[in-house]
This record gives structure tokens, sequence and C-alpha cells, in this order.
């Protein structure tokens, strides 16, 4: 069992650069939210629910981490700052990471009954923060979901999912050797497409269209200006003798 934990605790130190020792991810409260978690899901297992249910509601008081009793989880699951949603028919494989403020929601049966409702994340998968993964839907081994992204359908092994739509982009299977980035979402975007997705050159892009209109803006008010300018006064002539023409 200690040696379980040394090579738990190892394992989130590879993933956050943040720690000095050890002892510093004893004090994380995803580490005490999974310890809670274990107790919890033994005691559902076992069927006393009511029992899973105070360990739950307590890991939750302590960590601010909900993570229902019937959710399993498996090997090296690390929670990154916490405030996360994990539902009961939730299944997380080996070796997963989540960031801060992540749900992962079911979908409320019409016919009332329970069910598969609330997704799968296969191994290493990385989720990152802010991000909805809604419904009875397998996040494939080794993909990544970019933050804030909310995802209804499945996720294809080695993609990347990012923006509310949720567009998967593949990622090649070289990178997946690549050392651990935190925040999990490093993908080679496509350059910005005319319809404006997303991606890392489309600031530029509208930056430069931007700039581009203010200057036809300005070119359009000076030819106004001058357009609804008065005319010239037109100049008075004067009689030698001194009167008006």
């Amino acid at each position: 069992m200690f040696d379980r934990l040394i090579s738990y605790l190892d394992s989130v130190r590879a993933r956050d650069p943040a720690p000095r020792s050890r002892w510093e991810i004893l004090l994380y409260p995803g580490v005490w939210a999974l310890g809670f978690h274990r107790i919890a899901h033994w005691l559902f297992e076992a069927r006393m629910y009511f029992l899973a249910r105070v360990v739950n509601h307590f890991s939750r008081l302590l960590t601010a981490i909900d993570i229902h009793p019937g959710a399993r989880i498996g090997k090296n699951f690390f929670i990154d700052h916490g405030f996360t949603v994990i539902g009961e028919t939730a299944e997380i494989g080996d070796n997963v990471t989540i960031y801060q403020c992540v749900t992962l929601g079911g979908t409320n049966p019409a016919n009332g009954k329970g069910g598969k409702r609330h997704p799968t994340l296969k191994d290493n998968v990385i989720i990152g923060s802010g991000a909805q993964i809604i419904g009875p839907i397998v996040v494939g081994e080794r993909a990544r979901v970019g933050a804030n992204a909310v995802v209804t359908d499945d996720v294809p092994a080695g993609a990347t999912m990012v923006g509310i739509k949720a567009r998967s982009t593949l990622v090649p299977a070289d990178q997946w050797l690549r050392e651990f980035i935190p925040y999990g979402t490093p993908c080679d975007d496509p350059p910005c497409d005319e319809q404006g997705r997303s991606n890392r050159d489309c600031v530029e892009k509208l930056e430069g269209e931007i700039a581009t209109l203010r200057e036809e803006m300005a070119l359009m008010k000076a030819m106004l200006a001058e357009r609804e300018a008065p005319p010239p006064a037109q100049p008075v002539r004067v009689r030698k003798s001194g009167t008006k023409d």
C-alpha cells in the first residue's frame, strides 16, 4: 500500500511542476478527494449507500470536489486544483488528468430510470479546465479536451476536442510520447479559415482586418466631410470710387 501511494504521488509530480516534495502533494485537495472516494466507493459497492454518501458529502465539504460514490476510477487519477463534479456512472481509466472546474455530467433519462448516463474516459486522457463532458459518451485513449469545451459526442482516441461545438482534430501519434504539458491541449491548429474558426492565427487576422476597416472608415469620413463642406466665398469686387460692385 505504501509503495502504491509513493507511485501515485510520483505520477502527480510528473504532471505538476509546482510541488517541491511528495509532502506538498499530500495537501492537494484532489489527492484527498480521491482518497475519500476510494472509501466511499467501497461502501457503495457493499450497498452501504447512506454511509457512502456521508463520506462523499464530507469530502465535498473539505475539498470542493464532488465525486459520486458510484463512479469507477482507475490508477493515478489526478484532479489539479479541484472544483470538479463527477457523476455516478462515470468511468475513468488509468493516468487521467483533470483540471479545475470540470464536469463529467449525465443526461436525465426520460423514463426516470437510471443507467449509464455519464461519460467514460479511457487511459491517459487529459481534460482542460472548465470543460463539460456530458452524457454516456466515450473519450478515447490519449484524447485531450480543451479548456471550456462542451463535449456531447464520442472523442476518437488520440484526438483533441476544442470549442463549444467540440471540434475534433487528430493528434499525431508521435506527440503522445512528448513531455507532459500542463492543461493538455497542445496541437497544431490549421490556418484560420474563411469562416473564422478559432485557432492561433485568427486573432492576428482579425486585428489586421479591423485595422483595414478603420483606415477605410477614416477615408470615407474625410471624403464625406469634403463633400459636405460649404463652397468657398466669392471675393467682393470694389470699384475705384470705393463703392461695391
